[in-house]
């Protein structure tokens, strides 16, 4: 099966190593990171969302307008909209897009980043009411009829869209976390499952964790799985490792300026970045090229550990990945539009290639089995 790389539709050129240098939505820089990625092979970006950055949905309106290829993913959290307006938004965008958009349900790991916009549900109850969200998204955009919900969260009467997505049966939805109630309503509503990237034993332990879920929850196989990454390349060994020190350098410090404003980064409430971290206590090194200093030193903010080495050594370090079984590789550096184009001329294409190779391989191995066993079936006697 093809291999897929999202990137980032960041807005604006700040990031962990430095503050940016303009608007929080800078529209030329925001089109010209999103047409790096067009241009170097990538496949799709995520429109990130947070309580007080620019609107996801108008910025992804914006680059579906401006580039014809590259597809969207729009991070949408549950407490902002109904669900019945999300699926109207997300249809529309579709349509405006020629079916390029599939979208990123977040319940929320942050408490206090929810209470900014009003959200006090416990933790647990975010979560029931995301499974809700997302049953009611699918019905919505494949409902030609009116329908009823009745939920916890959610009480709708006689509903039906006017607008429906150009791809058929619908959008993909995503999710991700990393606690029980997170496996139990990703592994039962998303179509794909998004993990930040840990080390290869981790990665399996938790993709066996959501098939189980999956299958507990009565579907016939799991959401495909995504796993993101810091990529720092260098021409050689030693370069990207120096390479890797500076940024770590960079981001210690710009840590510690936020720290200064934002209290204690080391203590988050999500569990994804407290396995993060956990994982950092552990050791700096794993498998091929995998570092989580630079996931230390965030915090475990986000997709923050990174692979370090030459294109070919990251390369091999996605393929480790791809046979356990996971389907899309999400990627950012630490200078977004640098970063983009580097990983997308020199590590895209080795993946690539590789895959298609196994892929082809795999095929001959198939029909030259089913060859021999059909040489060897013995002939039916007529009646």
């Amino acid at each position: 099966m093809p291999i897929e790389f999202l990137g980032i539709a960041a807005t604006n050129d700040g990031s962990e190593t430095r503050a940016r240098s303009g608007p929080s939505f800078d529209k030329d820089y925001t089109l010209r990171l999103a047409r790096a990625h067009e241009d170097n092979g990538w496949d799709r970006i995520l429109f990130a969302y947070h309580s007080g950055s620019p609107d996801p949905a108008t910025v992804a309106a914006f680059i579906a307008t401006e580039l014809d290829r590259l597809q969207l993913l729009l991070a949408h959290r549950p407490n902002v909209s109904a669900p019945t307006h999300a699926a109207k938004v997300v249809a529309t965008l579709d349509q405006l897009s020629a079916g390029r958009v599939n979208v990123h349900i977040i319940t929320g790991g942050s408490t206090a980043d929810q209470a900014a916009e009003g959200d006090h549900l416990p933790k647990d109850e975010r979560y029931d009411r995301t499974g809700e969200y997302i049953r009611i998204l699918k019905q919505a955009w494949t409902s030609r009829e009116p329908f009823d919900f009745e939920g916890a969260h959610y009480r709708l009467e006689n509903f039906v869209s006017d607008v429906w997505p150009v791809q058929q049966p619908r959008p993909q939805v995503s999710f991700g976390g990393s606690s029980a109630a997170a496996y139990a309503i990703g592994a039962a509503e998303s179509d794909i499952y998004a993990l930040w990237g840990e080390p290869l034993a981790d990665t399996a332990e938790q993709i066996a964790t959501i098939t189980d879920a999956a299958l507990a929850a009565g579907r016939p196989s799991r959401p495909r799985i995504q796993v993101a990454f810091r990529p720092i390349l260098g021409a050689t060994e030693e370069l990207a490792w120096a390479k890797a020190e500076r940024i770590l350098g960079r981001i210690e410090g710009r840590t510690q300026a936020l720290s200064a404003q934002l209290g204690d980064l080391r203590s988050p409430e999500n569990a994804g970045s407290q396995r993060l971290l956990s994982i950092a206590d552990r050791g700096d090194r794993f498998d091929r090229a995998l570092w989580t200093k630079v996931s230390a030193a965030s915090g475990g903010r986000g997709n923050s550990n990174a692979l370090v080495g030459t294109p070919e050594t990251v390369a091999a370090a996605l393929l480790d990945y791809i046979d356990l079984g996971v389907d899309i590789i999400s990627a950012r550096g630490y200078d977004y539009v640098d970063d983009t184009i580097d990983f997308g001329r020199y590590v895209i294409p080795l993946v690539r290639e590789e895959v298609a190779r196994r892929d082809a391989a795999a095929a001959a191995e198939s029909a030259e089995s089913t060859g021999v066993a059909s040489e060897k079936e013995p002939g039916r006697v007529a009646a």
